[in-house]
């Protein structure tokens, strides 16, 4: 479990390397957004597949109930709003870093 962890934590360092280093071309930084929509429609899909498969997942499935459905849903919706409300301020203070040194 702890070398899975590594190792996505050495991919995630490989790929801010990458974009701090711009060794990316305009072309593809772009497209970024449809890459990483693609991506996760594909992870999303794997485990789709994963859960399809596994027999005990699908019987507990349904005795979860409503409790797993809320829990998710207030996950996803708190999750979106906090996003929203910090990407407003650091957008909003870089305006006004931007604003302060064109004087």
């Amino acid at each position: 479990m702890a070398t899975r962890l590594a190792l996505y934590l050495f991919i995630l360092a490989i790929g801010a390397l990458v974009g701090l280093k711009g060794k990316l071309k305009e072309q593809i930084t772009s497209k970024m957004d449809t890459i990483q929509a693609l991506c996760l429609f594909f992870l999303l899909f794997i485990m789709g597949i994963r859960i399809g498969v596994d027999e005990k997942v699908l019987s507990s499935f349904f005795k979860l109930g409503y409790q797993a459905v809320i829990l998710s849903a207030f996950s996803v919706l708190f999750s979106v709003v906090f996003v929203k409300c910090i990407k407003g301020y650091i957008v909003k203070e870089n305006k006004e870093e931007e604003a302060t040194n064109e004087f």
